[in-house]
């Protein structure tokens, strides 16, 4: 057991990564030692942030609570510490059936361990008592106020089926968001997450987000630049911007209005690109319903904002997408493909889809096949249907998809996608794309195009000629001499 070292294990999405980067910053200033998902962990303490969302990420993060349990009962960890996304929604259960932990932190109260960790002297173990995190309720909280995020506004909102509202108090006529934006970057040093805004306020019937994450609120525009500008200058160059819902940045923000609308993405985006040292900008996970189309033209103006858009659509048809509460048509939601290629030509759709939701039929998904067939996305995903408690389709339908139904049509779904992909792909033979280095691995350097989004996405794969050393984190020129379905090949130019 090292002394005066936080193993950080983080798991789920890079929001929750951008959280865990944030408090590790924060006790590397009062005088710990950090290390981020050791191989094997070693410090005196293990903090472990969790994933709720759905039920095998739930399975995961419980199993590694154990087995970091296990570590401390051989006295092998002083203190174990749990944050995040189940912690936050299942506080109470979790304290009850693991009193192991020594302390529970949610998704909005994290910064409270750094008050935690420096009255906990490194040599002494289990000095402080376990703390529940709502101890103190003057206790500020991170993006949200205590407000936004009430239970009972969930449930009216929820049963009517609309989208909460934007609108949200303010203490003392001042917002609540984020202390501190610099961070202990964990990913290579050319890229990083930025987290634009937190929360969601759509009702999608199948998702527990906004029973973890409350109100979507939006980050003030000039607090997110100065974190740009702070990114740049540790060696950043790529930007993955995230949010649980993209398309509603900036609705919250009473006063900024832009051209008639406060839809302020695509201001933010365009002032995000105009920072000297900016190389790419990719965006993740905006939403259909009400998305922003001045993007597309910020889009097609700057040359730094790839080519890339994270949009879930989830699915097809008409009844599929009433059932899920999506609030668009199939005919919407077509009309909007159409008009972000046309608008950005050559733009890269990366989607997810749902399959297995409570009421789909085999018509359904024989619909949505044939889409997918006609759409022909650049990047996909598809996920069989969980059913999470308290969802609104927890709550009114039943689970009528058996399991191997789902997994059967998850894969036959993802089978269609890797032929489509393999003929996207083959365009790229012969033609010379420029791409980012990630790292070096066996005979090849592996790099990304402006289309791929970093571990999730397709990768370049320059073969090692001689001495020549590619440098991690530089752009170059490559030409595509060889495609698989997921995977690229190429020499340099």
């Amino acid at each position: 057991m090292q002394k005066g070292v936080v193993d950080f294990i983080t798991l789920g999405c890079s929001k929750n990564l951008v959280d865990a980067e944030r408090v590790m910053r924060q006790l590397e200033a009062v005088g710990w030692k950090c290390v981020h998902d050791p191989e094997k962990p070693k410090g005196e303490i293990c903090v472990i942030n969790t994933c709720g969302f759905i039920g095998d990420a739930k399975e995961e993060s419980i199993n590694m609570i154990l087995q970091m349990a296990e570590r401390k009962k051989r006295g092998q960890l002083g203190k174990l510490i749990v944050m995040g996304c189940l912690s936050e929604r299942y506080r109470a259960e979790l304290e009850a059936e693991l009193p192991e932990v020594d302390a529970y932190y949610g998704k909005f109260d994290f910064m409270g361990m750094v008050e935690y960790l420096v009255s906990a002297p490194s040599s002494a173990k289990n000095v402080l008592p376990r703390t529940r995190a709502f101890a103190d309720p003057n206790r500020k909280r991170t993006f949200l106020s205590e407000d936004t995020r009430l239970p009972e506004a969930y449930e009216r909102e929820q049963e009517k089926g609309e989208s909460l509202s934007c609108e949200r108090k303010q203490e003392g006529g001042k917002r609540q968001s984020c202390e501190g934006y610099e961070r202990h970057l964990t990913t290579p040093k050319h890229y990083a997450y930025l987290k634009i805004s937190e929360g969601c306020n759509r009702m999608c019937s199948y998702c527990a987000i906004p029973l973890i994450t409350g109100r979507h609120t939006s980050r003030p525009k000039e607090e997110i630049l100065a974190e740009v500008r702070w990114l740049v200058s540790q060696g950043v160059k790529e930007l993955n911007v995230i949010a649980q819902d993209l398309s509603s940045y900036g609705l919250d923000l009473k006063g900024e209005w832009v051209n008639g609308s406060r839809h302020l993405l695509p201001e933010l985006i365009d002032e995000i690109a105009q920072v000297p040292g900016v190389e790419w900008i990719r965006l993740h996970y905006a939403y259909p319903t009400d998305f922003p189309e001045g993007l597309l033209d910020v889009m097609a103006k700057h040359k730094n904002v790839c080519k890339y858009l994270d949009i879930a659509l989830q699915h097809c048809t008409d009844h599929m997408l009433d059932l899920m509460r999506r609030h668009i048509t199939r005919a919407e939601q077509d009309a909007l493909i159409k008009k972000i290629r046309e608008r950005v030509p050559g733009i890269c759709i990366r989607t997810t889809l749902l399959v297995g939701h409570p009421g789909e039929t085999e018509e359904d998904f024989e619909e949505l096949k044939a889409w997918v067939k006609e759409m022909r996305f650049e990047r996909m995903g598809c996920f069989a249907y969980s059913d999470e408690e308290g969802t609104y389709a927890n709550k009114h339908y039943k689970d009528d998809v058996p399991q191997e139904v789902k997994d059967a049509r998850a894969s036959e779904l993802m089978a269609i996608q890797q032929e489509i992909s393999g003929e996207l792909m083959a365009k790229f033979v012969g033609k010379t794309e420029r791409v980012i280095i990630d790292r070096e691995e066996g005979d090849y350097f592996i790099g990304r195009t402006q289309y791929d989004s970093p571990e999730v996405d397709c990768e370049v794969m320059i073969e090692k000629i001689g001495d020549w050393k590619l440098e991690i984190g530089n752009f170059y020129d490559v030409k595509i001499t060889k495609a698989e379905d997921f995977d690229l090949y190429a020499k340099i130019e």
